[in-house]
């Protein structure tokens, strides 16, 4: 049997070329349908790692209790005091979180970014924060310094350039990056000089704090909760952003999988068509082989070969050029949980490359496997009558 299985596929693999018009159609369709299966969870995944990158377990994100994130959050100095100081607080920054209208670059629509108040410590805090291009702010000045992803993503955020909110210029004097983590997406800026330019004078949106050993985070969360002076909600950092990435990244999965099954969905019936054509074009051939003593289940096999290889071949297009077009392009979309942009760059992993694949050759065994079993039950004698 798998030596007729081997001659019968060679002979089918050789009549390709004179079908390539009939099994392109296979290949780019499936190609299609890899293509945007991978590029849109490439992007949910771009989305998500962004985030994800931005926490550390050895960081702690302090909200007023009750708040969903940083936007809705505000703390008094007796609080920042008091959890400052517990046991097991290496640093702490008072950090202001709001969000201001800039244009973008690609549309000049506005759009939000975050501008992050952050103290000395914050970068003490964070020591992934590494400034490439100009300097650090000066305390007390109209100074900010820009995320990679903000200066990419919004018109004057520039080294150099000014940009207005509130009434006042301020001036970009550095560019930083921070591995490709949501904080890229921000403008950071002198503290004190934030709560001047917002009239907000000793407030705060969260506390960050680090620690030592991320086990410490629960007792830390316990004396909170313990103190009648604190209303407060300790969460690491790592489980924060986890958190705020969830629904986009199902929004992002859930679209492109649907977006693709509808796709699939004619790129089977597109194999169908196809495989059924070949079948039918190679009615004597496959007839005479049947009288010469093959066997139906090395045609069936055979036949399955052939949309296999097809569709694999769809696969491997749609995720290579998916991987050449979109690996590493930098985007933004807006982030629910913080009404601001975040700038990210699509991610075609390994893994999605597999994902894809896999849903070609699916796709090839569903858009194989009817005309394969046809070609098998061909009645010898009436296929032989056409010769």
């Amino acid at each position: 049997m798998l030596s007729q299985i081997v001659e019968i596929t060679m002979l089918n693999l050789r009549n390709i070329p004179s079908r390539l018009g009939s099994s392109s159609v296979i290949v780019v369709g499936i190609a299609g349908v890899v293509g945007v299966l991978v590029a849109l969870l490439a992007m949910g995944a771009g989305f998500r790692a962004a985030l994800e990158r931005a926490g550390d377990p050895h960081r702690v994100v302090v909200l007023r209790g009750g708040s969903t994130g940083e936007l809705s959050s505000g703390l008094g100095t007796e609080a920042r005091n008091i959890v400052g100081s517990l046991e097991g607080v290496t640093f702490a920054s008072g950090e202001m979180f709001v969000v201001a209208d800039l244009p973008k670059r690609a549309n000049q629509s506005m759009a939000n970014v975050v501008v992050r108040g952050v103290e000395d410590a914050a970068f003490e805090i964070r020591p992934e924060v590494r400034i490439v291009a100009g300097r650090r702010f000066e305390p007390g000045r109209g100074e900010v310094i820009a995320g990679r992803g903000a200066a990419a993503e919004f018109q004057g955020v520039e080294l150099g350039g000014s940009i207005e909110f509130r009434d006042t210029t301020w001036t970009i004097v550095g560019i930083f990056e921070a591995d490709g983590s949501a904080y890229e997406s921000e403008l950071w800026a002198d503290l004190g000089a934030a709560q001047s330019a917002f009239r907000t004078p000793g407030f705060v949106s969260s506390l960050r704090l680090k620690v030592d050993d991320p086990a410490v985070v629960v007792d830390i969360a316990a004396r909170v909760d313990d103190d009648p002076r604190l209303d407060l909600e300790v969460i690491r950092e790592d489980i924060y952003y986890s958190n705020q990435s969830t629904t986009m990244t199902t929004l992002i999965t859930g679209f492109g999988y649907a977006v693709a099954s509808i796709m699939a969905i004619g790129a089977v019936f597109a194999a169908l068509n196809t495989m059924y054509t070949a079948v039918a074009n190679r009615t004597v051939e496959i007839a005479t082989l049947r009288a010469l003593g093959f066997g139906g289940m090395p045609v069936v096999i055979s036949v399955m070969i052939e949309a296999l290889l097809l569709a694999v071949a769809g696969g491997v297009a749609g995720a290579g050029l998916t991987y050449l077009i979109f690996n590493g392009m930098t985007v933004s979309t807006l982030n629910q949980a913080s009404f601001s942009q975040v700038a990210f760059d699509f991610a075609v992993t390994g893994r999605l490359v597999m994902l894809g694949l896999i849903w070609a050759v699916v796709l090839g065994l569903v858009g194989g496997l009817f005309p394969a079993v046809r070609a098998a039950r061909l009645p010898i004698t009436a296929a032989l009558r056409r010769a």
